[in-house]
């Protein structure tokens, strides 16, 4: 049976494709054939505004397209993020979805004691990074802290696991071939909506 996958493709710029959009589509494009279902979510063509305080993080009323998405998060069984690393990390405009969409009452619950209640449990997802720099390096070096930021700390922290991830690096001098060896793979990832 099908699993119902959300993709959200986190490049800010909604006026151009670009290699996060290509990766999305080759996902689901792979998709499709697995039997799954595949919902998808531009973060550069939704309206909100970035939060400025913990009431409003709390208890503020979250925008149209924001509780939109949510019911969307909702609904995915598998969640797929996709984004470009700028200057070390998701853009902005992706890190202030999270924080208008995974709020408290609607991610997670507060507890008077202990660590909170994590209300998206029961789903996977896959982190998929773009940037120029070599995956190796990325990983090596800089030790993928984005990644393990928003694998532990933003979807580990409301419930998702396992939570993978697939480093797309070198894309400034990638090969035709190394890049059509990417397609491929998000093709099989999307097949095995993993």
């Amino acid at each position: 049976m099908g699993k119902r996958i959300l993709i959200l493709n986190g490049h800010p710029d909604a006026t151009r494709k670009g290699l996060c959009g290509a990766l999305a589509d080759a996902y689901a494009q792979g998709a499709a054939p697995g039997g799954h279902t595949v919902e998808r979510l531009d973060i550069g063509a939704l309206q909100f505004d970035l939060l400025r305080s913990q009431s409003e993080f709390e208890n503020g009323t979250a925008p149209p397209d924001i509780a939109a998405a949510q019911e969307e998060i909702r609904r995915a069984e598998h969640l797929v993020v996709v984004f470009p690393l700028w200057l070390g990390d998701m853009p902005a405009l992706l890190k202030g979805f999270f924080e208008q969409t995974l709020r408290p009452g609607f991610a997670f619950a507060y507890r008077p004691n202990g660590f909170p209640e994590k209300h998206l449990g029961g789903r996977s997802a896959r982190i998929i990074v773009t940037m120029g720099m070599p995956a190796l390096l990325y990983r090596w070096y800089y030790r993928a802290h984005a990644v393990k930021n928003l694998k532990r700390n933003i979807l580990g922290f409301v419930g998702y696991a396992p939570v993978r991830d697939t480093i797309v690096g070198g894309i400034a001098t990638a090969s035709q071939a190394a890049m059509a060896r990417h397609f491929d793979t998000m093709r099989a990832l999307g097949r095995a909506a993993r």
